[in-house]
C-alpha cells in the first residue's frame, strides 16, 4: 500500500537527544541551532535520511521547524499540526510556536538573547531564509553561524541512505512538449539576460524540464537532482546513474550531460569563473549553492525558477491528461461512496474508510490500463471531531469508527502518469443536524462562487479569495487556511506559484491548475471542507462586455451530498450550477460505471435539488 498509519505514542528519546546536541553547540561555536523539517532539495516531501526534525523530536508533520537553545526547545508549527504537535512530542522538554505568524525570525528579535550565535546547516536553508535570519539576529546584535556539517547526522547514527528511486520518461504523449525546446526556451531566456547559466534547484522543475519522473520521496514522482543550462543551449543533468536504467540513460543522453550529484560543487564553481552571472532562484536553492558561485568568483543573479511558472500553465495535452485522470478518479470516488452509502453507522473505521478508497483507485486504475502511481498526499479521513482538524492525519492511535450523525471529511488524491488529482468531500452519516447542513451549504455557496468567477487578465489569486468566504463571513465564521493551491501534472500535488489565498499575488493565467476548497472547521464537534480542481481558461460564455475575461472549467467530477444541503440557502444561479455540475458528473461518470447497483446509486445522489 502506498500509505502506512503509524503509530503516535508520546517519544521517550526526546530529551536524550536534544542533550546530545546541546552538547555540541561549544565545539560548534553557537548557542542555538534550527531544524528545519527540509532536505536540500528543499521539497515538501523529503526522504527518510531527511527527516531530521521528526528524528530529534518525534514530530512527523510535513511542515515544521525546531529552534534548540541551551535552555529552550521550541518546535514551530501551523495550524494544522498543532494538535499532532500535541499528540507526537514531549511536552517536557518542546514548546510549541507559531509557525505562522511568530516563525524563528520573527521570534529571535523578542525572544533571543543578546548576542546569540545561531548554528544552521546552509544546504537546508534558501538564501531567503538566511537574508531573514541575518536581519533577525543583528537586532539583537546576534551572528549566524554556516556550519561545515550538520551536528544531527553525527548523533544519528542509523540514518537511512539517500534513496536509489527508479526514474523513467514522462513521454511527449503526456508531457505534450519536448524536453530539447524547453531547455532551448530556458537557454535562450538566458541569453536575453545576460547570464551565462542558470542552477534548476528544484526536483519537479527537474522532472517538467527532462520529461522525466523519479520515486525518491513519497507521493511526489520527481528524482532528487539539479541541473547546469547553459546560454548556449547545453545542459547538465546532477543525477545519479544507479537511478536510471538503459532506456532511460539513452533518453537523457540526447538532451544533456548526466554527472554524479557528488560532482555538482565543482561544476557549479567552474561555471561561475571569472566573474560569470549565473541566475538562481533564492527561494528555492540552498545557500550553501549560492555560496559556492560567489567564493568561485562568480556574480549571482537572482530570479525566479525559469521553469516554475511554465510548469504552471499546463499546455493543451497535460489539460486533456487531467481532465482524463479525473474522470478516473471519480469513477473510482463514485464506487467508494457507494460502498460507504451501503455500511452501516458504526461499522467503519477512518483507517478502514482511507484504504477501501486507495483500493478501489487501484482496481478502477488497472480495469481503465491506467495504473494507480501513488496517492498523491496521506489521505485525510477524519469524522466527527477529527475532521474539525483542518490536516488531520488518522493514525493507528487515534483510528475511530465513523457514527451515524456525524459528518465524515475524506480529502485525498491520487498520481496517474496523465495527472494528478485531488478531491475533498464530507458526506453526512445517518441524520445530521440543521447546524451541520448549515453550514455545508455555506462551505458550498463559497465553492460555487469560485467556480462560476469572471475576472478580468490581471486579476490574482488574493483577489479571488474573499468570493469564497464571503457566505461565511456573513454568518461571523472563516477558515484557517488558503482557498486554493496550485497542481502539478504527475507531479507535486502543491505546485507553486498560483494559489487561491489572501497572501497570494500571482497573476491567474490559462492553463493553470488550482484547487477550490472552502471549508469550516468547529474544534471537537464537526469540520466540512469541499473541493474540485479547477484549471483557469478563456471564458467564452460573457454576454456583451468591454473586454476579454477568464473564468475556471471545473475538472473534478463526483457528487456533492445533495443530502445535507439546504436549497433555500442557495441562490437560483448557486442551486442551477449545483444541478447543472451534477447532471454533468451524471453523465460524465455513467459509461465508466458497470455495476449496476453503483450506477443506480449514482443516478439518486445527481438527481436535482428543488426549493
Amino acid at each position: 500500500m502506498f500509505q502506512s498509519f503509524e503509530v503516535t505514542s508520546t517519544p521517550q528519546f526526546g530529551r536524550d537527544r536534544v542533550g546530545q546536541l546541546r552538547a555540541s553547540f561549544e565545539a560548534l561555536g553557537i548557542d542555538a541551532f534550527l531544524v528545519p523539517r527540509a532536505d536540500e532539495y528543499n521539497g515538501e516531501y523529503v526522504p527518510a535520511g531527511a527527516e531530521r526534525l521528526a528524528w530529534l523530536t518525534g514530530f512527523t508533520g510535513s511542515a515544521g521547524i525546531a529552534l534548540i537553545t541551551h535552555s529552550q526547545a521550541i518546535i514551530f508549527v501551523d495550524g494544522r499540526y498543532v494538535t499532532q504537535l500535541a499528540e507526537q512530542v514531549d511536552s517536557s522538554v518542546f514548546t510549541g510556536g507559531d509557525l505562522v505568524n511568530e516563525p524563528p525570525h520573527v521570534w529571535i528579535p523578542k525572544n533571543g538573547k543578546q548576542g546569540m550565535r545561531l548554528g544552521i546547516d546552509p544546504w537546508l536553508h534558501s538564501g531567503a531564509d538566511v537574508r531573514r535570519l541575518e536581519k533577525a539576529l543583528a537586532e539583537i546584535g546576534g551572528t549566524l553561524v554556516i556550519l561545515p556539517h550538520n551536528p544531527l547526522d553525527r548523533l544519528w547514527t542509523d540514518r537511512p541512505a539517500e534513496p536509489l528511486g527508479a526514474v523513467v520518461i514522462q513521454n511527449v504523449a503526456q508531457a505534450g512538449t519536448l524536453a530539447k525546446d524547453k531547455i532551448a526556451t530556458i537557454a535562450a531566456d538566458l541569453a536575453k539576460k545576460n547570464a551565462a547559466a542558470v542552477l534548476i534547484a528544484d526536483p519537479s522543475s527537474i522532472a517538467w524540464i527532462f520529461n522525466i519522473r523519479g520515486a525518491d520521496v513519497p507521493h511526489t514522482p520527481h528524482p532528487l537532482a539539479r541541473a547546469i543550462i547553459h546560454a548556449d543551449g547545453k545542459a547538465e543533468l546532477f543525477l545519479d546513474k544507479r537511478k536510471t536504467s538503459i532506456e532511460p540513460e539513452a533518453y537523457l543522453a540526447q538532451i544533456c550531460v548526466q554527472l554524479p550529484p557528488s560532482s555538482l560543487d565543482e561544476r557549479l564553481a567552474a561555471v561561475s569563473k571569472d566573474g560569470r552571472r549565473v541566475m538562481i532562484d533564492p527561494d528555492i536553492a540552498s545557500y550553501a549553492l549560492a555560496d559556492i558561485i560567489r567564493k568561485a568568483g562568480g556574480d549571482v543573479v537572482e530570479g525566479a525558477d525559469p521553469a516554475k511558472l511554465p510548469r504552471a500553465v499546463k499546455n493543451s495535452v497535460e489539460l486533456n491528461g487531467s481532465a482524463a485522470a479525473h474522470l478516473q478518479d471519480g469513477a473510482a470516488m463514485v464506487e467508494f461512496l457507494y460502498w460507504l452509502s451501503q455500511e452501516k453507522p458504526g461499522t467503519v473505521t477512518e483507517i478502514a474508510a482511507a484504504e477501501k478508497l486507495e483500493a478501489v483507485r487501484a482496481s478502477v486504475g488497472q480495469n481503465m490500463q491506467n495504473p494507480l502511481k501513488d496517492v498523491s498526499f496521506d489521505t485525510i479521513s477524519g469524522a466527527g471531531e477529527h475532521a474539525a482538524i483542518m490536516h488531520y492525519r488518522v493514525t493507528v492511535d487515534t483510528d475511530r469508527t465513523i457514527n451515524a450523525g456525524e459528518l465524515f471529511l475524506i480529502d485525498s488524491g491520487a498520481q496517474y502518469i496523465n495527472g494528478t488529482t485531488d478531491i475533498t468531500r464530507t458526506v453526512g452519516i445517518g441524520a445530521v443536524s440543521e447546524e451541520q447542513k448549515r453550514f455545508f451549504t455555506l462551505v458550498l455557496k463559497g465553492m460555487i462562487q469560485i467556480s462560476t468567477a469572471r475576472f478580468p487578465k490581471g486579476t490574482r489569486g488574493c483577489d479571488l479569495d474573499p468570493l469564497a468566504r464571503i457566505a461565511l463571513w456573513r454568518a461571523g465564521v472563516d477558515f484557517g487556511h488558503g482557498t486554493g493551491h496550485g497542481v502539478g501534472s504527475y507531479l507535486s500535488v502543491h505546485e507553486g506559484p498560483q494559489r487561491i489565498s489572501r497572501l497570494s499575488t500571482q497573476e491567474l493565467l490559462p492553463g493553470m491548475i488550482l484547487s477550490n476548497e472552502p471549508g469550516y472547521y468547529r474544534p471537537g464537534s464537526f469540520g466540512i471542507r469541499t473541493e474540485n480542481l479547477i484549471y483557469v481558461r478563456e471564458a467564452e460564455d460573457i454576454d456583451g462586455g468591454d473586454m476579454p475575461m477568464l473564468g475556471f472549467e471545473t475538472l473534478t467530477f463526483c457528487p456533492i451530498d445533495r443530502t445535507i444541503v439546504i436549497p433555500e440557502l442557495l441562490t437560483h444561479d448557486e442551486l442551477h450550477w449545483f444541478n447543472d455540475y451534477h447532471a454533468r458528473t451524471r453523465e460524465a461518470l455513467m459509461p465508466l460505471i458497470h455495476d449496476e447497483d453503483v450506477k443506480a446509486w449514482l443516478e439518486n445522489a445527481t438527481l436535482p435539488l428543488e426549493y
